[in-house]
């Protein structure tokens, strides 16, 4: 057991969950973040399957809000002293397209999965930079490398968080801090679903966007069955948390690898017609 303490934000549900409990039977002393609090039970029922609920402790948590985040900062240091470990997870995925998706929609999606990533991490940089060690490691998304329609204020911030990884990694290294990128493809967490917002123009029947979507819906559907299990993602950066030299980026999942290569390799012209050709496939 390392007594190191890992901070994990939303965990109600997904990646967050299923990281804690990993963590948590690896030894770490787990703060599981999460907006409501009241929603800890599937949390904590999961700890008790495996027997380390005693490892996990439970901080409520807004990152979009600087008083929360204040608090929370507070009451870590207060009573842990360090953050090892901090894994930023909150989020949510935007959909709908750019036409009918209001401002204060790209705003909130940015708020939450972009600076709430950076004020979260602001608020344990100094500890961690004082300690001369530490890792951050970032949920980012294939959809931080690889574009697709009707996501965009999701897919918009995970590229943001790509690239801000990338400098904080660069600053952050003289220091012993690492930082860290991990980019799952589909899985089943409920940011396809509960997690997902889609802009109310482009729900509406009238939409000159409806068989678009309809087309993007379908396609996400169908590969339903084929999503992966949230536990492989959440083994993944329990690994990494142990790593002493953990490299930038690790994509996870069905065809992730393969799909960022050939974004790389493939002109446009020809990527942008594999694309719309899978989505209007009859």
């Amino acid at each position: 057991m390392n007594n190191k303490t890992a901070i994990v934000t939303g965990t109600s549900s997904g990646f967050g969950l299923s990281t804690s409990v990993e963590l948590a039977r690896k030894g770490f002393t787990v703060i599981a973040a999460m907006r409501n609090s009241r929603k800890s039970s599937s949390l904590l029922e999961e700890a008790r399957k495996h027997g380390v609920e005693s490892r996990i402790f439970v901080f409520e948590l807004d990152v979009t809000d600087e008083d929360s985040i204040l608090a929370f900062q507070t009451q870590v240091l207060d009573e842990y002293g360090r953050v090892d470990v901090l894994i930023n997870n909150a989020g949510y995925a935007g959909a709908g397209f750019v036409e009918e998706i209001s401002m204060d929609e790209y705003r909130s999606q940015f708020e939450t999965n972009v600076f709430g990533v950076i004020a979260v991490t602001k608020a344990f940089l100094p500890v961690m930079r004082k300690q001369r060690h530490g890792c951050i490691i970032n949920v980012s998304s294939i959809s931080g490398k690889v574009a697709f329609p009707g996501l965009s204020p999701y897919i918009a911030s995970k590229h943001a968080i790509e690239g801000w990884s990338e400098s904080l990694r660069l600053e952050m290294q003289p220091f012993g801090v690492k930082v860290v990128l991990i980019e799952p493809g589909s899985y089943k967490t409920n940011i396809w679903s509960s997690g997902k917002q889609i802009a109310v123009e482009s729900l509406q029947s009238n939409s000159p966007y409806q068989d678009y979507l309809q087309s993007i819906e379908r396609y996400i559907a169908k590969g339903e069955n084929s999503f992966g299990d949230p536990l492989e993602v959440a083994r993944k950066i329990a690994e990494i948390a142990e790593m002493e030299k953990p490299g930038m980026r690790y994509p996870i999942g069905r065809g992730v690898k393969t799909s960022i290569f050939l974004k790389v390799l493939l002109p446009w012209r020809i990527w942008e017609k594999i694309i719309i050709s899978k989505l209007f496939k009859k």
